[in-house]
């Protein structure tokens, strides 16, 4: 049975903040959950996943998140709850769909829950979603503990169905990923019945067909919820104030940022000269609770992630009442006082308070970051970041790079994210030379393909996982099959989606909740579509890179070589060894060798090192998985591999 489902209401569990999230959306009677896959929100499906179907929720990870948003709003249309999840950038991919949901309105509690990455500790951007609520004309909630994150989760529910309109529940790393206590409360004991009214007034919201015209009027209505939300929002239970009736300075803070913010003002004893205003609805603003806060204090910190979102819109509030509330002096991202840029924590806040107030601070000895980081580091071998031991992508960057450089014409490869990304880097050759969003390799490389005529006569490769090429690739190969673009795409087929914790996606035979369902495959889909087709083993050295300098060489249009290796850290394949592997002392040259390291330099699979004193390289059975891939690209032979028993 799940965690989510265990204990009685009024006990005490510790959840990790994506679990306290699900376990506030099953206490608000979840129906449907959908989303897709990404860093830090994954959990909140995962956690729903595992229920046992006797809990009568449906889940799936989507094949992007503008359809997870498609898939929610159809079950909000039929009167039922649902909630949608993702991460920062999925926010871009479904804001198309999302502009006219806010438009046509809803019915059934629907949620849109991203997970935002301050200090892109595993993205490749921070960006904001809280833009979006402001931008579509949603209301937006900053749960700031974990208790708070289940709690608002079902007052979030009661929103939608009262305005009938989406609502935005923002999270960040620091509150999904952490854990904390959270007190259950009572699970719902009711049956849903799904039905879509559709032959009523075309204006009814609730009878109607359900549209996003005609305009004026919907964005009307929308207008009106959002003033609803507003009024709603003054009474909000999440948003707090604790501190002085007549502070010396008012910290507004918002979601995870409020808990370093208390921290900061524990910390330098001055809990009875700051006031702590913690925001919990950010969008729109409640006006006369923001005038009853602002008129404590005369100078005021903004303490948010990432952007000055609550500061910018808090400053024009203040600017609209400057009559009634006086002239206040502003600290925040906008003067430097708090950094615009990366995560916060206790200390940045701590030192921006002492700077507003010119006390002395010093948050640690100045050699305690040197001695924790000996003491951290002691006896660890020092690496790069790096594809994992076994990893079927570092075979098959050595064969793209090694096959472009054979081919002497300046060939490139344009890529995506993924774990492969960090081809960018020597890890994998730093064989790519583009990266942005996902699917936007094979984009690029399509415009790319197109600049014969304009005298580019290099070799154009794109790069794209499995999951990606159902994300967003597709789309991108379709147009350079269409326009008859002359690239190669590379589909690294590792059987899931790896960075993530290997979710299912369409062309695997299991579902999020472990059902069979048909896998469609990507090589018949590719070929239907037009394309020249080839399947190869990555770990196979030789027959991959022949097959490539084929394609480059003889195959006009557009081809697709599909890598196809299971990732070594897949439940399926975790632990299991192919090969024992092993290097041969006597014929290893080591630095002699005309290679010059190849095995330890250039190909740098943590699973073998270099042993200094011996001069030759050794395998760390320890942590090698066994492809035996290094075997293929040693020039002398020196590396073996037999059977694993």
């Amino acid at each position: 049975m799940s965690n989510l489902l265990n204990g009685k209401p009024g006990e005490s569990r510790l959840f990790m903040g994506n679990e306290a999230i699900a376990r506030g959306a099953l206490e608000a009677g979840l129906n449907i959950a959908a989303g897709y896959p990404g860093t830090p929100s994954s959990e909140i499906i995962e956690s729903l996943a595992r229920l046992p179907k006797e809990a009568g929720v449906y889940v799936e990870w989507s094949v992007n998140e503008k359809v997870a948003l498609e898939v929610a709003a159809a079950a909000s249309f039929a009167g039922l709850r649902s909630i949608c999840v993702m991460k920062q950038n999925g926010l871009n991919v479904a804001s198309d769909f999302l502009l006219h949901l806010t438009g046509s309105g809803t019915r059934g509690g629907i949620l849109l829950i991203p997970c935002d990455d301050p200090g892109a500790l595993s993205s490749v951007n921070e960006g904001e979603s809280r833009a979006f609520a402001k931008l579509v004309e949603i209301p937006l909630i900053e749960p700031g503990d974990f208790q708070e994150a289940k709690e608002a989760v079902k007052w979030a529910f009661e929103l939608s169905e009262t305005l009938r309109q989406i609502v935005m529940v923002r999270s960040i790393t620091r509150l999904s990923h952490a854990s904390g206590s959270v007190v259950l409360g009572e699970m719902p004991k009711r049956e849903a019945k799904a039905a879509f009214r559709h032959n009523g007034f075309v204006l009814d919201p609730m009878e109607g067909p359900v549209l996003s015209a005609p305009v004026t009027y919907r964005h009307d209505l929308q207008q009106d919820k959002l003033k609803k939300a507003k009024e709603l929002f003054e009474t909000s239970p999440f948003n707090t104030y604790q501190g002085p009736e007549k502070p010396e300075l008012l910290i507004i803070s918002t979601s995870a940022s409020s808990l370093y913010a208390k921290e900061a003002v524990s910390l330098l004893g001055m809990e009875g000269r700051v006031g702590l205003f913690k925001l919990a609805t950010t969008w729109p603003l409640p006006s006369k609770l923001m005038a009853q806060m602002l008129g404590k204090a005369g100078r005021i910190l903004f303490v948010e992630e990432v952007m000055p979102f609550t500061e910018e819109n808090v400053k024009v509030l203040a600017a609209e009442m400057a009559g009634t509330l006086g002239v206040k002096t502003f600290f925040g991202k906008r003067d430097g006082t708090i950094p615009m840029t990366g995560e916060l924590n206790p200390d940045i806040v701590t030192a921006a308070l002492a700077k507003i107030f010119g006390i002395a601070w010093t948050p640690q000895p100045p050699d305690y970051a040197q001695k924790a980081g000996q003491k951290a580091f002691f006896g660890a071998p020092g690496r790069d970041l790096t594809f994992c031991p076994g990893c079927p992508h570092r075979a098959s960057f050595y064969s793209i790079h090694s096959v472009l450089a054979r081919d002497a014409r300046e060939g490139f490869v344009c890529g995506d994210i993924g774990c492969y990304s960090m081809a960018v880097l020597p890890s994998g050759f730093s064989t790519l030379k583009t990266l942005h969003s996902m699917g936007s390799g094979t984009g690029v490389a399509s415009g790319f393909g197109k600049l014969g005529p304009f005298g580019l006569n290099q070799p154009v490769v794109s790069v794209c996982g499995d999951s990606t090429f159902f994300h967003a690739a597709m789309p991108a190969l379709a147009n350079a099959i269409h326009h008859k673009a002359d690239i190669l795409m590379v589909v690294l087929d590792n059987s899931g989606t790896g960075m993530t914790g290997f979710q299912p996606h369409p062309g695997l035979s299991r579902d999020a909740q472990g059902n069979e369902v048909p896998a469609l495959d990507i090589a018949e889909i590719a070929k239907a579509m037009g394309a020249t087709v080839r399947v190869s083993d990555p770990f196979d050295v030789p027959g991959t890179q022949k097959i490539m300098h084929g394609l480059l060489d003889n195959v006009p249009g557009v081809k697709v070589l599909i890598l196809r290796q299971i990732c070594a850290l897949s439940p399926e394949k975790k632990g299991k060894r192919k090969f024992d592997v092993m290097v041969n002392p006597e014929v290893c040259l080591g630095e002699s060798c005309g290679c010059n390291r190849l095995c330890t330099r250039i190909f740098r699979c943590p699973g073998l090192v270099w042993d200094k004193a011996r001069g030759k390289a050794r395998v760390d059975e320890v942590i090698c998985a066994g492809c035996g891939v290094c075997a293929s690209i040693c020039p002398v032979g020196a590396i073996m591999r037999v059977e694993a028993e």
